[in-house]
């Protein structure tokens, strides 16, 4: 028995899904490079939970992970250059729901060493990687759009918590 071929309209809808899931994801870097607390209360849903793991702080709420953004201790690191580096994410839509999972690299600007020069690019002492995450994003359609209503973090380590959040995004084979 053949497979019911998708019509024109649903086709379009779920492209369009994903572009929207893509650009919702790909908003995060500059916003939290540039602290932009409107845009994270804009994308979360009203109880949206922000899970960075046991050893750095949470938040619950819209409101609350924009405020983390305006905290002292994310302005400073703003201050100091931080940068969020994303890979592609992979995105996994069911109805109204999606799941999308990605790393998030942490870089900072060497301060200290060594000035090297690349032609026609200019001088930079390089960068540092902080830290590697695995990213695992819960969105919800809503009447505005695709919200997160999840994000959780574990750090890449060889530990157990950040292999668990890649689980299952791939079809067996």
């Amino acid at each position: 028995m053949e497979k019911e071929k998708p019509t024109m309209e649903r086709r379009i809808r779920a492209i369009e899904d994903r572009l929207e899931i893509y650009n919702l994801i790909a908003g995060h870097p500059p916003s939290a490079d540039t602290g932009n607390a409107a845009y994270a209360e804009a994308v979360f849903t009203a109880d949206a939970a922000f899970d960075r793991g046991p050893d750095l702080s949470g938040a619950v709420g819209n409101k609350a992970i924009g405020a983390n953004l305006q905290s002292a201790g994310h302005q400073a690191a703003i201050a100091a250059g931080l940068a969020h580096f994303t890979s592609l994410p992979h995105v996994t839509i069911n109805g109204d729901t999606a799941v999308v999972v990605s790393y998030l690299q942490i870089l900072t600007p060497r301060k200290s060493g060594e000035t090297i020069e690349v032609p026609n690019h200019g001088g930079s002492r390089g960068y540092h990687i902080h830290r590697v995450v695995t990213n695992r994003w819960e969105l919800v359609r809503t009447r505005s759009g695709w919200k997160i209503k999840r994000r959780t973090l574990r750090l890449v380590d060889g530990s157990e918590p950040a292999r668990e959040l890649l689980r299952g995004v791939m079809p067996a084979a």
